[in-house]
């Protein structure tokens, strides 16, 4: 099952709720964003790392993990408590029902894990009574509490292990990321398929449709011939549409090129290397009494008639197929997740191992899909999507989602990481929708890494919240001629903006001031928004020729937002270039009219 709706009719993974050259299997990047390095002006705090994230031109690191404090990994302790209790939240009704029953939430940056904590139940029903649409829960007594160490079903979050060990192949010369899938399966190309390249399996615009029954067929041989004779939605490379399919006929390509099993494939070249024991396909009966339970698998909701499921995978493809898919079956706890993501971050190493070179992880954290804005993609990881990323999202942030409510983000602009694991399928899969507490714990860490002043102790915030309109307002100073300030934003792009506006009239009407930042970006219509680079950028701006107000309006809508917007060392300049205004003089700053904003150290 996927984690794909349906939005303006059109099936998307936004749930409500440069160059590269392949040849003969060696991938050749040209100005592809390099790695971690010493933060900058205006940088974001201890462990603060390049924007661009890992990859060429600087030495790989071997940071592994250690629990340590919020301050030891550079993050707001205040805000990493908020997380925890905004995600406790959603075990009550929201709005109907829980979205989850439990959880295991961890975040950290850096080499620290600074957050791990257990919620909820990881099985707290028996069974649910769709005559009343509710769940059946145990005795108090009976239900089994989240640890830090339960495992999860990972469904969709498994395509991530699938495209690492393809990006694998790919580095070592056994698999071409522009050849056709047919080179290496010949029967794949019935249905008008022979077209599709490995990297359009990797990056979702292969033309598949979004999945099949596939469990329908009893056999190998019959799944099979269902796939071979698929026919495509489109053309591939036409349009992006996020399909189980690709990942499935990736994992062929890989156990037909390695003459081993996924599973096999998953120890051997990522679980054993990096220390993730509690990683695999089909947990054995030991694990059970650890695995957090998901549905109550029953027609007409589900596609099997199974009962409640707990230690087998819940996607009803993947179980048919004995448990090991390319699109769903590993499960896996917290800190293994964590582990992964550090060595993603890292450039492929995590203590004495490697799994990826840096070149290979610049692949995963490189948009491919650019025809495609909104659904950016590098190899098998989603990039930029606030749906579930939130405030962490930057056109480098990579990511995936899983159905029964799993999710990773990692973030390479501020070398953190979030791992959100849910069973929220659990009792059945209609209780979910959306993203929300996916959603408020990534805003929570994002606004967690501190964002320093570019001057003085504190700057002016416009805070995260949605749907709202802060004013920052400067009064009226007879004289000036030119606004200086330094500016810091990261909106969600194509919805919220920051504008610098004036007023002749006592603010009774508004108009756009054109600004430039750092003496070379032009902004005729006075707004920015989207990704800045999360830098401070100097604004200077000519001013009407009579004294007039001006402010700075940030404006969001009601769904996601970014880490919001700063404003530091606002002065206004006469036209000899003196000071007429000063915020840093306290008779000035005392002037300023902060309507949503307010100073902020961090």
């Amino acid at each position: 099952m996927t984690e794909d709706a349906v939005r303006d009719g059109v099936l998307s993974r936004r749930a409500f709720g440069g160059g590269m050259l392949a040849l003969g299997g060696a991938v050749m990047i040209g100005s592809v964003p390099g790695a971690a390095a010493a933060p900058g002006p205006g940088g974001t705090g201890p462990g603060s790392t390049d924007p661009r994230g890992p990859g060429l031109g600087r030495p790989a690191r071997r940071t592994t993990l250690r629990r340590g404090s919020a301050e030891r990994a550079g993050l707001l302790p205040a805000h990493l408590d908020r997380l925890v209790t905004d995600a406790e939240a959603f075990l009550a009704p929201s709005p109907t029902h829980p979205w989850y029953a439990g959880a295991v939430l961890l975040a950290g940056r850096g080499g620290t894990v600074a957050l791990h904590e257990p919620i909820g139940s990881a099985v707290r029903y028996s069974a649910y009574d769709e005559k009343t649409d509710t769940g059946v829960e145990l005795p108090p007594g009976e239900r089994v509490p989240m640890t830090e160490d339960t495992v999860f079903d990972l469904a969709s979050v498994s395509k991530l292990f699938t495209s690492i060990l393809a990006v694998q192949q790919i580095e070592r010369g056994a698999l071409e990321l522009e050849a056709k899938v047919t080179a290496y399966l010949p029967e794949f190309g019935g249905g008008g398929k022979q077209d599709v390249t490995v990297r359009q399996l990797l990056t979702h615009t292969s033309g598949f449709r979004s999945w099949i029954p596939l469990y329908r067929e009893p056999t190998p041989e019959g799944r099979l011939r269902l796939l071979w004779g698929e026919k495509l939605a489109g053309p591939p490379g036409t349009a992006y549409l996020y399909s189980d399919l690709n990942l499935i006929s990736l994992q062929l390509i890989l156990e037909k090129i390695t003459a081993r099993g996924l599973d096999t494939l998953l120890h051997d070249e990522i679980t054993a290397p990096l220390g993730m024991h509690r990683t695999r396909f089909n947990p054995p009966p030991s694990w059970r009494p650890g695995i957090a339970a998901t549905e109550d698998a029953r027609l007409p909701w589900s596609g099997l008639d199974r009962g409640m499921v707990r230690g087998e995978v819940h996607d009803e493809n993947a179980y048919a197929m004995g448990g090991v898919a390319g699109h769903a079956g590993v499960f896996s706890r917290a800190w293994d997740l964590a582990v992964l993501a550090r060595t993603l971050l890292n450039g492929g190493a995590y203590g004495r191992a490697r799994i990826l070179s840096p070149e290979s992880v610049d692949l995963m954290f490189t948009d491919f899909n650019t025809a495609f804005p909104g659904d950016e993609h590098g190899l098998g990881f989603e990039l930029h999507q606030h749906w579930y990323m939130g405030a962490m999202a930057t056109p480098r942030t990579a990511g995936h989602t899983g159905f029964t409510g799993t999710s990773l983000v990692l973030d390479p602009t501020t070398d953190a990481f979030l791992v959100v694991l849910g069973n929220s399928v659990h009792p059945v899969r209609s209780w979910r929708s959306g993203s929300a507490p996916r959603v408020a714990a990534a805003n929570h860490l994002a606004r967690a890494v501190p964002v320093r002043p570019a001057r003085g102790r504190t700057a002016w915030f416009s805070g995260m919240a949605s749907a709202t309109t802060a004013t920052l307002t400067i009064p009226q100073v007879a004289g000036a001629a030119r606004l200086e300030c330094a500016l810091w934003w990261d909106t969600e792009p194509g919805a919220d903006a920051v504008a610098l506006e004036s007023s002749a009239d006592g603010g009774a009407t508004w108009r756009p001031v054109p600004f430039t930042t750092d003496g070379r970006a032009d902004h005729p219509a006075g707004t920015v928004g989207g990704w800045s680079g999360r830098v401070w950028h100097t604004v200077s701006a000519a001013l009407p020729g009579t004294p007039a107000l001006l402010r700075w309006r940030y404006t969001t809508d009601q769904r996601y937002v970014g880490r919001g917007v700063y404003v530091d060392g606002l002065r206004l300049l006469d036209g000899a270039g003196q000071p007429v205004f000063d915020e840093a003089r306290p008779a000035d700053g005392s002037r300023i009219a902060a309507d949503g904003w307010a100073r902020s150290a961090d």
